[in-house]
């Protein structure tokens, strides 16, 4: 988004991110519900609503100190509480709910994919809609392909270590249970030392290769 004003940018990033994040954690809730946990459901969080996921500090304040310090976007929503005593095979279950969400993101790192297509396909006789959308587009696969990687790195609370934890025997799954309460503070120090981009970087661009290929995007 070189060229871009500051403004400019915040705008061409705030549906992709608004999107990415509602889709993500809304399909959590989905599987679960389809899965036979309702709890979610029941309180308004399997809906497209943004409101109902966002969290005034993971999904406002985090993310604009962190692009305002960094130019780098990170934050998370509110997420969606799963029963597992509720779902029909509680093991299985939880890693689909799991896998859920960056699954979304897949599938809206696709749709981002399509919107460039589109501004590619009206060109200059449509530039006012067109290139927003370009911008909007690119912007839109890289978010989604980074929540997607992000959330598959194998530590909880991300949705990659409810996959984790679902596999392991019983015994080491509640071991490795132990270690979620420090998760959080696990990938802010990757992501700080400069490492967190390494370990994602290979899978964003793949994801994104993936994308633009999907849609016919040379």
């Amino acid at each position: 988004m070189e060229g871009l004003t500051t403004t400019q940018q915040l705008a061409v990033l705030f549906l992709p991110v608004l999107f990415a994040i509602t889709v993500h954690e809304a399909a959590h809730g989905w599987v679960a519900k389809k899965l036979g946990d309702q709890t979610a459901n029941l309180l308004g969080r399997v809906t497209l609503n943004p409101l109902r996921h966002i969290d005034p500090i993971g999904t406002i304040l985090v993310p604009l100190a962190m692009f305002a310090l960094t130019g780098f976007l990170f934050g998370w929503a509110k997420p969606v509480p799963v029963d597992s005593r509720k779902l029909r095979q509680p093991r299985r279950d939880m890693a689909l709910v799991a896998i859920a969400g960056p699954g979304a993101n897949l599938i809206m790192a696709i749709f981002w994919a399509g919107m460039i297509h589109l501004g590619i396909i009206l060109g200059d006789d449509y530039a006012w809609f067109a290139l927003p959308m370009v911008y909007m587009g690119s912007a839109g696969i890289l978010i989604n392909a980074f929540l997607m990687v992000l959330n598959l790195i194998p530590i909880l609370p991300l949705d990659g270590g409810r996959v984790v934890a679902s596999l392991l025997p019983p015994r080491l799954s509640m071991q490795y249970a132990r270690l979620e309460p420090w998760g959080l503070m696990i990938v802010v120090a990757l992501l700080f030392s400069g490492l967190l981009g390494s370990v994602v970087q290979p899978g964003v661009g793949l994801v994104q290769s993936f994308s633009a290929w999907i849609v016919g995007l040379s």
